[in-house]
């Protein structure tokens, strides 16, 4: 197959050019101006839209406009290009982020929980919507709301293991928040598989199937790297610290990934501890 995929330099999109030029597939790597980089040469199979302004960064109006225009815009100037083709790519795989729940306590989020109010909650809601618009031109359209990813050569986990290594880990709050996570191996997985399946469609929660409070997940990573997590981060000195971004560190996101589950897709990690050890070692 031929595919396109944006972000292609990024801690996903790295991997999944790894693992699909491995499976004999081209790869079109596409750069910042990613409708503009869209070939127009040779027909695609597939476009997967990865791009946008990292969230995990101190928040201000500008940085929360960045946020918003990469997903909301960039997304749109993709679709609109892809409209213009001759011949229209026959799926679009496009990122989103749990981020549309907000903060939902203890509740048990399948594909179906509706949107939460908030930044990233509207930032997500518009993502979304343009990347359905895609299904105006006959596109199959899968949108994939990724949690927390863990891997070894970036994403959250390259700023948690070295307090970790040191015994410094600490939970957030009381931990009692939820976290829905996924290893990379097996988020690329299931980009491929929603390329590769017809059948694969809507929107898809890019998450393990057993989330974890934060005091779980802390106590496991101070178990992979065998040191002791005996600190707290207090609420209120982690938003003294990084700003009104702490917030999402404090959702409580109880996601399952019903969609993929459903449709075949077989996770390698399904469990917390067993994907700390497959990154850790």
């Amino acid at each position: 197959m031929h595919i396109a995929i944006s972000g292609a330099s990024g801690f996903v999109g790295r991997r999944l050019v790894q693992t699909l030029e491995a499976g004999k597939h081209t790869v079109a790597r596409l750069g910042r101006d990613a409708a503009g980089d869209l070939p127009r040469q040779s027909p695609l199979d597939a476009v997967v839209h990865l791009a946008g302004e990292p969230v995990s960064q101190r928040w201000n109006d500008d940085v929360k406009q960045r946020i918003r225009d990469s997903r909301i815009v960039g997304t749109r100037s993709l679709v609109n290009a892809m409209g213009k083709l001759e011949t229209k790519p026959r799926v679009l795989v496009c990122a989103s982020a749990i981020g549309l729940y907000g903060d939902r306590g203890g509740q048990l989020l399948d594909e179906s929980a509706g949107a939460a109010d908030g930044f990233l909650a509207d930032v997500c809601r518009g993502w979304e919507a343009e990347a359905d618009r895609a299904a105006e031109f006959g596109v199959r359209v899968v949108k994939i709301r990724i949690g927390l990813v863990l891997g070894r050569d970036g994403g959250a986990l390259a700023k948690m293991l070295p307090p970790f290594r040191l015994g410094l880990g600490a939970r957030l709050g009381d931990g009692s928040q939820w976290m829905s996570w996924i290893h990379l191996d097996d988020l690329v997985a299931m980009i491929q598989f929603a390329v590769e399946h017809d059948a694969a469609r809507g929107a898809w929660n890019g998450v393990a199937p057993n989330p974890v409070t934060n005091a779980e997940f802390t106590h496991q990573l101070a178990a992979a790297v065998h040191r002791p997590a005996w600190f707290v981060a207090p609420e209120f000195l982690v938003k003294l610290g990084a700003g009104e971004m702490a917030q999402i560190l404090f959702f409580s996101q109880r996601c399952v990934p019903a969609a993929a589950l459903a449709a075949g897709f077989q996770f390698r990690y399904p469990e917390l501890s067993g994907a700390l050890r497959a990154v850790v070692r």
